[in-house]
């Protein structure tokens, strides 16, 4: 099968062939139907040694496809389901799993395998798509339900104000989850408007450019100082910029991978009380509500799909997705091929 493959730092992605996987007994065999490019991807890439990122894996964790042939002791799934893929895997057995809760299993695995034609995963980490749902589309859940969970862990409330910093696609699905949950003014900033009608199409009330003069923006924009910020990007510094925004008790969530350490003083949280989260990862149940919120609506995480490629285009593409290119989510789909 083809397969995009990584060789190691400094070096683009590239087309290679890998055998196609066997199912073991709890697993089906997919035939993947679109994997979304992920900022962990490009993360990766860069740092492997931390995620345990080893020459010639694959990568992507964001897919749905077409169950071809199951494992032995399947009995949920059978050949031709069209299913989206959680992809974090775990024992299956202990109180975690049992709570629906893989991500925080003691055995939990992040997978990948998504940058290929056929994958292999157990069946319990597959939800079957709606029938009315494209099956490229059930490729967004994995990131959707990251923002469920970064909103339901937030605490949001009917009427909050929302900073949301960063406008890729995680930050622009807070931004919609926000809006859902009744946060009355959603603003998403970022250093450049490339996502500013992309923002307002999934659900955003405003937008503002962030650096120095981000506070003063917001203020023009909204009712008072934001009673969430939601630290999207990952950069040193941004949990702090984004203590220095939020309203005394208020709360700061850290969604952004940040590697490599971070700066932050502590005296603006201190001084305001503020509350500070950290999110990662989602329950199953975040997961199937994430399936159900790609259906209609009037926001619809859609909006983010900017670009589908065929394997060919996937290295181009990765590299210059790390010099922040004015595409949002690009799916690697096989009807681009």
């Amino acid at each position: 099968m083809k397969a995009v493959l990584f060789d190691r730092v400094g070096l683009p992605l590239t087309v290679g062939e890998r055998p196609v996987p066997e199912p073991a007994d709890d697993e089906v065999l997919l035939k993947i139907a679109a994997c979304g490019i992920c900022g962990s991807d490009l993360h990766m890439t860069e740092d492997p040694k931390t995620f345990g990122l080893k020459q010639y894996d694959v990568l992507g964790h964001e897919f749905a496809g077409e169950v071809v042939s199951c494992g032995s002791a399947v009995a949920t799934l059978r050949p031709g389901d069209r299913v989206a893929v959680a992809p974090m895997r775990g024992c299956g057995h202990c109180d975690s799993c049992k709570r629906g809760e893989p991500a925080w299993c003691a055995e939990m695995r992040l997978i990948g395998g998504g940058y290929a034609e056929f994958t292999t995963v157990a069946a319990r980490q597959c939800r079957i798509l709606p029938d009315d749902l494209p099956i490229s589309e059930g490729a967004l859940a994995e990131p959707v339900a990251v923002a469920l969970h970064c909103v339901m862990r937030s605490g949001l409330k009917p009427g909050d104000r929302v900073l949301i910093l960063g406008a890729g696609p995680i930050g622009l699905l807070v931004a919609f989850w926000a809006r859902r949950h009744g946060a009355r003014e959603v603003i998403v900033a970022d250093i450049n408007r490339h996502q500013e009608e992309r923002a307002a199409a999934i659900g955003a009330t405003g937008f503002a450019l962030s650096g120095p003069g981000l506070a003063e923006e917001f203020r023009s924009k909204s009712s008072g100082a934001p009673d969430i910020v939601f630290e999207c990007v990952g950069k040193r510094g941004l949990i702090d910029f984004a203590c220095k925004l939020v309203r005394v008790h208020g709360t700061v969530v850290g969604v952004g991978l940040c590697v490599g350490g971070d700066d932050w003083d502590p005296f603006a949280a201190l001084s305001k009380e503020i509350q500070s989260i950290f999110a990662v990862f989602f329950n199953m149940t975040e997961f199937e509500t994430a399936l159900a919120a790609l259906g209609p609506g009037r926001y619809r995480p859609q909006a983010l799909i900017t670009d589908r490629i065929g394997f060919g285009e996937v290295p181009e593409t990765f590299e210059a997705l790390k010099r922040r290119t004015t595409q949002c989510k690009v799916l690697i789909a096989a009807d681009a091929a």
